[in-house]
Order: structure tokens, then sequence, then C-alpha cells
């Protein structure tokens, strides 16, 4: 069958073709981009934190009388957890990854004000810090409980040792990021950290942080009146040491709060809330601009099939055959596709380049462009395939009737 007669037909009756290539480029590129946006949401989403998330939880104790001893509480609450059945280990610290709220503090590789310091994320931990949390040690060493140091909550002090992440040292020392321990950072313009070891991962407290990966572990129990305890459990214990753990520390102290009992399960799905709501509804738009445009070629298909039984019962009558309509109607079809497919193509590649100076997002994938365009061309060729055979269906004798 050949293109050119149906081109020419198309340009008589071009409004109502023009409507729907136009549609079908909008809903191209908007698809795209979707997809793209859902691929990098995706992706954050599935980062690992670093540590062992299936087997930790953490709560919260605060101290709210003037007698409360929180070094004594401390010690004891540690103790005590740490001796229950099913316990890996535990730690006193101020915030978990992906929680929303921490500490992070300026590193600087030489000490001076006028220096440009590089943000961490900083937790404060023992040594039993890295059986806890679960991290991958991967150069030098652990903390000694020599190296633990309690600080007053009014100090900015900070221990002469720490240890840091994959990440921070990479961005520290670039040039030589595999010989970091041994090495000094400073804290606050002028107070040296001899780096001791390195993990492999641990992000900070903020997914959304450009920094997320750059995490220093520091030597210290900060005298605030209260903390963070993290809780590491072998695997099938958490769910039963949760509540187990929240009613001791309750029953231990009649002098503090214990609230805010998590795991990190639970920590992770609420950090990432918003990024899965924007995917479902990203999905939902997608799937319904599809559906409209799919109902737009139908029913246009449609109108073109009943505003012309005449012609094609006269093509019938001269011997037109019915897969010779079925193709003419999908042939034209995917012609008026092609032309709202391609044109979305451009507008997708246009409206992402925007949207990747504007909001700082990942440029899209070679691939998705191809996919999409592959995916509307499917769409419209089932969308126009009912209308079609409907028309392959009128009998030579219409031509008759009609006239």
């Amino acid at each position: 069958m050949e293109i050119g007669p149906i081109w020419r037909a198309l340009l008589r009756n071009k409004t109502a073709y023009i409507l729907i290539a136009l549609q079908i480029a909008v809903t191209m590129a908007i698809m795209v981009n979707a997809v793209a946006i859902i691929q990098e949401r995706a992706r954050l989403m599935e980062r690992p934190s670093g540590i062992d998330e299936d087997n930790i939880f953490y709560l919260t104790s605060i101290g709210f009388t003037p007698d409360f001893d929180f070094r004594d509480s401390v010690k004891a609450d540690l103790e005590m957890i740490r001796n229950l059945p099913g316990v890996v280990d535990a730690i006193s610290t101020n915030t978990v990854p992906l929680e929303g709220g921490g500490w992070s503090s300026g590193l600087q590789t030489e000490p001076g004000e006028d220096i440009e310091a590089t943000g961490v994320a900083m937790y404060f931990t023992d040594e039993h810090g890295l059986d806890t949390f679960g991290v991958n040690l991967v150069a030098g060493r652990n903390f000694l409980p020599s190296d633990i140091e309690w600080v007053d909550q009014n100090s900015d002090r900070w221990p002469p040792t720490g240890i840091v992440t994959q990440e921070t040292a990479n961005t520290l020392f670039p040039d030589s990021p595999e010989d970091v321990v041994g090495k000094t950072v400073y804290v606050n313009d002028d107070q040296p950290v001899r780096i001791v070891g390195v993990i492999e991962r641990m992000q900070a407290a903020w997914k959304s942080w450009s920094g997320v990966e750059r995490s220093m572990l520091v030597p210290m129990y900060r005298d605030a009146g209260g903390t963070r305890y993290v809780v590491r459990t072998e695997p099938g214990y958490r769910d039963e040491l949760m509540p187990q753990v929240e009613e001791l520390l309750a029953a231990s102290n009649n002098e503090r709060i214990v609230r805010g009992l998590m795991s990190m399960t639970e920590t992770r799905q609420r950090s990432y809330l918003s990024d899965s709501a924007m995917i479902k509804l990203l999905v939902f738009i997608v799937s319904l601009l599809t559906a409209i445009t799919g109902l737009g070629i139908v029913g246009l298909a449609s109108f073109s099939v009943a505003r012309r039984t005449r012609q094609i019962g006269t093509r019938r009558a001269l011997g037109a055959s019915r897969p010779a309509i079925l193709g003419y109607f999908m042939l034209e079809n995917f012609m008026v596709s092609s032309v709202g497919i391609l044109a979305g193509a451009v507008l997708a590649v246009g409206m992402n380049i925007w949207m990747v100076q504007a909001f700082d997002l990942t440029p899209i994938a070679w691939y998705i462009i191809p996919l999409g365009m592959l995916a509307l061309w499917i769409v419209g060729q089932a969308a126009v395939y009912g209308p079609a055979r409907r028309a392959s269906l009128v009998p030579p004798a219409v031509a008759t009737r009609a006239a």
C-alpha cells in the first residue's frame, strides 16, 4: 500500500489529525520525563545506607529531673542492653542514617579560617560502634576504649581520633584516598583529628543532602541529658527485642522518658515516603495520559470509519480485501502517530534539558526515548485496531445502498 495517497488524504482533513498528533507529542514528552524521574527516585531509594538495617532499631532516653545522672544512666543502660539474649551490640549515639536530624561539621586538610571546609556528618560512638551499625572496616583500626571521651554539651572540643567513610576520604584526599589512615584533618578551623580507620559506607542522616555519603565516627559521649540508643540484634530477634528493651529502660529509671522506638526499616520507609508517593503519582499520571491518548485515537478512528463508510464499501466493491482495508487504517494511524511521537521526542529532550538545569536532575538515559516511542506506537496500533477491524467488515453492498 502506498504511503503517498494516505498522506495526501490526511492533508485534506488535517485538523483532527494535527490535534491527535499534538496529544501524542505531549504524552510522549511527559511520559519520557516522568519515567526518568521515576528511575532517579527509585535509584535514590535503593541506595544502601551502609549499616545492617534489617536488624537495627533505636530509641531515645531523656532525663527530666535535676538529679538525673546521665553518665551513670548511659553506662547502666548499655550494660543491660548488651547482655540481653539476641543482642549483638548497642551504643549511645546522636543519630542514625536517614533519620532526618543530626550533626555535621566542616573538615579541612589544613588548619586556618580561610581554608575551604568539607561538610561531613558526625556520629558520636564508642568502640562498639562498628559492630552495632554493622559497617565494613576497610582500612585502619576500630576505636580503643582509651579513645572514648566524655564531652560537655556546651563544649566545642572534639576527640583527637576519628573513623571516616571512603567517600569522605575520596573528597578530602582525592590524590591518595587509599592512604588516609594516619593523616590529620581539622574541625572548627584548627582542632586536629587523626584518621585511624576507614569504613566502606555509612550514610548521613539527611537523604537529600549532596554529601549524604560523607560521614565520620568520633569516639565520644556527649553529656547532654539525653541520648539515642542504637541496638543491633541477631537476625530474627529485632521485633521481639524492640518492646522488651523499651520496657526495661522505662522500668530501670523513673527519672527519664523513653520514647521514639523505631526500626531502621521504618526509618527508611519514612525517609523516602515523599519519593515513593511521587513515583506512584507519576505512574498514575503516565497511565492516565496514555489511556486518554488511546481513547482519542479510538474516537478519531471511529469517526473516520463512520464518515468514510461509503468510500470503504466502494473499495470493497472494486475488489479491496478485508486485510487491505484493515491495513489502510492501521498505516494511517501509524503515520499520524509517528509525526506526534517524533515531535514528542524532540519536546522530551528539550523539557529534560530545562529540568536538569532548573532542578539539578540527572539527564535522561538514552534508551528511555526509544522505549517511549515504541510504547506509544504499540498503544496507537492497539487503539486503532478495533475501528480498523470494523471498517474491514463493511460489506461491498454498502456502496450501493448509500448511492
